[in-house]
């Protein structure tokens, strides 16, 4: 069983706005915006319909981060 070291707390990262080159905050899985009950879903069923491709075979996470400077978004995949 894979596990996303973000969401379980096991590692951080510190990711860099493409924009201003400030640190970004972790907003968490993208999938858990979709709707209420989503955050509630099986991970891997979400994996299905995130609307990435790879995610589900190639175990990756993926997590929105929002820069509060510039209010930027972006996506990063993260290995599980």
């Amino acid at each position: 069983m894979n596990v996303c070291p973000l969401c379980n707390g096991l590692r951080r990262v510190t990711v860099y706005c493409s924009y201003c080159r400030q640190p970004m905050e972790d907003h968490g899985k993208v999938t858990d915006y979709f709707d209420d009950y989503s955050p509630y879903m099986d991970a891997d069923v979400m994996k299905l319909v995130d609307g990435y491709l790879r995610t589900y075979t190639n175990h990756e996470c993926v997590h929105l981060f929002y820069c509060p400077t510039c209010r930027e978004e972006e996506v990063r995949f993260i290995k599980e």
